[in-house]
């Protein structure tokens, strides 16, 4: 069976903007899209503005997604937030395992199999982030640090629940740098990640999974981006925080 995967192009708003300008954005953006049917696009919002921003969404095909949450139903995690909650805010997705999770707040690297596997069980699109530092490109271990990342957050995730899951590969070299990685060097991991889910999970959840790629995405480079072969979408940061650089990226081929 032939699997035609929807190209996917989510915005990361990190801990930007302000409520107002996060609403009249996605009321910028919901104008725009069409039904849905040919692309899907989401929106990563910081927690405090997920209810609000999924309020105006409403209506829109429109995905509203948290950046991060705790793998526990409750307990004493103070400052943390549960799937559940996630989704009373209206929030249908969730970003695990993000470079700057990983590297800035020491998230171990066991904890994003805990995260993929409760998002799917509370019915949240879990977006697994993986990817490599400079030095560990230089050094040629990207491949060695890609699988640890990939064994880790894809552990007990079942074959045919890999329609529901995305893999998103950020090389941190690139994220908000202005670094792209070459076609090459994109085509070449993205092949790596299909393969890995491949032989782990079989040819049929391998032609399933979107493969998204991350790390300074601009309007002038993402066309030749999803041009390459195995790359499925995009994770957007910093373009994702204007109208006129986010649509031109939703709007990559028109």
């Amino acid at each position: 069976m032939t699997f035609v995967r929807k190209p996917y192009i989510a915005g990361n708003w990190k801990m930007n903007l302000d409520r107002s300008r996060a609403l009249d954005l996605i009321k910028t953006i919901k104008g725009r899209l069409g039904d849905g049917s040919d692309r899907e696009v989401a929106i990563f919002a910081p927690s405090v503005y997920l209810a609000d921003v999924s309020a105006v969404a409403q209506g829109s095909p429109l995905g509203i997604g948290a950046q991060n949450f705790h793998f526990e139903d409750d307990g004493a995690f103070t400052g943390e937030i549960s799937a559940r909650m996630l989704r009373e805010v209206g929030a249908d997705r969730v970003l695990i395992g993000h470079s700057e999770r990983r590297h800035i707040f020491r998230e171990p690297n066991d904890w994003t199999g805990r995260k993929v596997r409760k998002a799917l069980e509370e019915a949240l699109l879990p977006v697994l982030c993986v990817g490599e530092k400079l030095e560990e490109r230089q050094s040629n271990r990207t491949d060695r640090v890609l699988r640890r990342q990939l064994d880790a957050g894809l552990t007990d995730v079942k074959p045919d629940e890999m329609l529901r899951v995305t893999v998103a590969y950020e090389p941190v070299w690139a994220i908000g740098t202005g670094e792209v990685a070459t076609p090459e060097q994109a085509a070449e991991v993205h092949a790596f990640i299909r393969k890995w889910i491949h032989n782990r999970m079989g040819g049929e959840a391998a032609q399933m999974a979107r493969i998204l790629y991350g790390g300074s995405v601009m309007p002038d480079n993402i066309r030749g981006l999803m041009q390459i072969e195995d790359v499925d979408g995009a994770l957007v940061g910093g373009a994702s925080l204007k109208a006129d650089t986010f649509i031109p990226i939703i709007e990559f081929d028109q």
